[in-house]
């Protein structure tokens, strides 16, 4: 791998993992999740831009100021804490995937990131940017009430957040700042089969603009519903 491109990448053991017994996902000591295999561990991916920065696909979450990071589990748990020293405050990411049921069937998939302000004041950014089936299905986004909905026509993913989201293109983007002692939630779920819309109801007009998608509030996180009867934010990626 030439110098410049091994920049762009974090070595394997600069990574955490959470799983559920079912899927698993690696999150570097970035913050950024760049694996992710749904519903099982031999899935095609929804993130990997561990293998293609460009097209693989990624959940960004950090600081958008400079910080030293350090990586670690809670004690005899799956929940993997981020941390980032910064000058004006600390900050964690604490990542998890809950297991819920008999983890041999078919489930709800749940991937969650909570963000903690630690100590002073931070600004955050998260970009949401799945590529499904290693970068090679298209996906569509659009709003289902607190929801910002990603498909294709082999999965369905629903993102809540307790901080307002918006839709850019194929991607969802949020920026938020945190005093001491607050945090935000971001939730990334599987929408189960019978309950995913089928091709025909993915919408075909584009939005070439960012538009808010999300709002949190006391309604987070939203139970998962049917896919109808939402506002499409955007069109085929």
């Amino acid at each position: 791998m030439a110098d410049g491109a091994a920049g762009r990448y974090l070595a394997i053991a600069d990574h955490g993992l959470i799983g559920d017994l079912r899927s698993v996902a690696l999150v570097g000591v970035n913050g950024t999740i760049d694996w992710y295999c749904c519903p099982r561990f031999d899935s095609p991916s929804v993130f990997a831009s561990l293998l293609d920065a460009d097209r693989g696909g990624k959940f960004e979450l950090a600081p958008t100021v400079p910080a030293e990071t350090k990586q670690f589990y809670f004690p005899d748990t799956n929940v993997l804490i981020t941390r980032f020293y910064a000058y004006d405050g600390v900050g964690e990411i604490q990542d998890f995937m809950p297991i819920v049921g008999d983890p041999t069937e078919a489930g709800r998939h749940r991937l969650i990131r909570r963000v903690l302000c630690v100590r002073g004041k931070l600004p955050f950014a998260a970009l949401v940017a799945p590529r499904f089936d290693y970068g090679r299905a298209h996906h569509e986004v659009r709003c289902d009430g607190d929801r910002t909905v990603f498909g294709c026509h082999m999965l369905t993913l629903a993102l809540t957040s307790s901080v307002e989201v918006t839709v850019d293109g194929g991607d969802a983007r949020a920026e938020f700042t945190l005093a001491e002692g607050e945090t935000a939630v971001f939730a990334l779920d599987r929408v189960s089969d019978e309950l995913r819309p089928g091709p025909a109801r993915w919408p075909r007009r584009r939005s070439s603009s960012p538009r808010p998608c999300a709002t949190g509030g006391a309604g987070w996180p939203a139970r998962a519903t049917g896919a109808g009867g939402g506002r499409w934010c955007t069109a085929r990626r």
